[in-house]
């Protein structure tokens, strides 16, 4: 029987008990699980198995694929720049860093749109291989050059629409130009995951494999693949399906070896946990001698409302902020799994998540192997989600 490894603090029995339970039950067959409080680490839990055959147990140090998870990490780093004044404001063009980008009728998207998915820029505008997507070269043919070559699909700043795969090319050129020549990929390894102990990787090294749990899909549920009631918007072919990852490339050297900001990161809860908490208790710092990667105005700047209805790639409605989405006031997805406050989010298909709850200096964070069929979150995170905040007297 899979027993939940790690610890967690006595108020948060119930969290651990439903860990187990999931474990048990099959609904999980591996996972982790890491909350951070007022600073302090009060549940960090794993377990179950790293493969789908159930062979191999999930340990401390394994680490999955987060999917869209990854971009959590792709704004922050985007955000450091702002808080350090590389990037001078979120309200400048595009285009003062990044000038091929005006092409097109793009000369007035400023760097918040490319942060909140409404830049109208959300995919690539006609076929593009996975092989393309994962190439972080630089040349006038590549992925990142045609997004800086190709029009809007509607006005800039009017709407969201998921920047479902090209999320971290418009991030990361944006992170290469300002820093004179660092990619994404070295960024977050050098400037975020090293000083932070945190192990957090775009990309997969190879020394690392062997402790990779892989993804595991659902049973097949019909509907083309697409989860059992869900309506996407009408740019989700665009900017979602275009391209369509094969079962097995996540196994390849070309994502591994990739640049994918928007999806092909390598981690588990409490590395992510360790990156976002940096986010949360920066947000509420009243210590200003601490030193996080993000100072309280730039936290702050997260909470300005950049889009909030339908989102016209998921389908779901989405109330979008800088960097990550944001709670709403009872219109969201989300809405209902959460207490009112400023808490900002984001997660990966198949069910991994990020919680920053600034106002109660909370951080959740979650990362799993087997898939759900939902879109956005899995019943395990819920029931986590649910009881972490009835601990703290919250009721969801």
């Amino acid at each position: 029987m899979a027993q939940p490894q790690g610890t967690c603090d006595p108020r948060f029995e119930k969290v651990r008990a439903l860990f187990q339970a999931f474990l048990e039950s099959g609904e999980e067959i591996g996972a982790s699980l890491t909350v951070n409080l007022r600073g302090q680490t009060v549940i960090d839990l794993y377990g179950g198995h790293a493969d789908a055959a159930r062979t191999q147990p999930w340990v401390r140090d394994t680490i999955v694929p987060v999917a869209s998870s990854t971009k959590t990490v792709s704004a922050l780093a985007v955000l450091m720049l702002v808080d350090s004044g590389a990037i001078a404001s979120v309200h400048d063009k595009v285009s003062r860093y990044w000038p091929e980008f005006a092409a097109n009728g793009k000369e007035n998207i400023e760097v918040r749109h490319l942060l909140s998915h409404t830049s109208g820029v959300a995919g690539w505008e006609g076929p593009i291989t996975m092989e393309e997507v994962c190439d972080p070269a630089v040349s006038e043919t590549s992925a990142t050059a045609r997004l800086a070559a190709q029009a809007p699909w509607f006005e800039p700043g009017t709407a969201s629409a998921y920047h479902a795969w090209n999320y971290g090319h418009l991030l990361g050129e944006l992170v290469r130009r300002v820093t004179g020549g660092t990619h994404l990929k070295e960024f977050v390894a050098t400037r975020i995951a090293a000083p932070l102990g945190a192990d957090f990787q775009i990309g997969l090294r190879q020394e690392d494999e062997a402790r990779m749990s892989e993804f595991i899909s659902p049973p097949p549920s019909g509907g083309g693949g697409l989860p059992p009631g869900f309506k996407p918007g009408p740019l989700f072919m665009k900017a979602i399906a275009n391209p369509a990852m094969p079962p097995d490339f996540g196994r390849t050297r070309a994502w591994r070896d990739g640049e994918v900001g928007a999806s092909n990161g390598c981690t588990n809860a409490r590395a992510l946990n360790t990156i976002l908490s940096n986010v949360t208790l920066a947000g509420g710092d009243s210590t200003p001698e601490k030193k996080y990667l993000l100072s309280k105005p730039t936290v702050d700047l997260i909470f300005e409302e950049q889009a909030s209805g339908i989102d016209l790639a998921v389908g779901q409605n989405i109330r979008w902020g800088i960097g990550y989405a944001l709670r709403g006031n009872g219109e969201t997805w989300i809405d209902g799994r959460l207490p009112e406050g400023r808490i900002a989010y984001w997660g990966g298909s198949g069910g991994s998540l990020g919680i920053m709850d600034v106002d109660r200096q909370l951080t959740i964070t979650y990362a799993m192997n087997l898939r759900s069929a939902s879109m956005l979150g899995n019943n395990a995170s819920t029931a986590y989600i649910k009881a972490i905040y009835e601990a703290l007297g919250e009721e969801i």
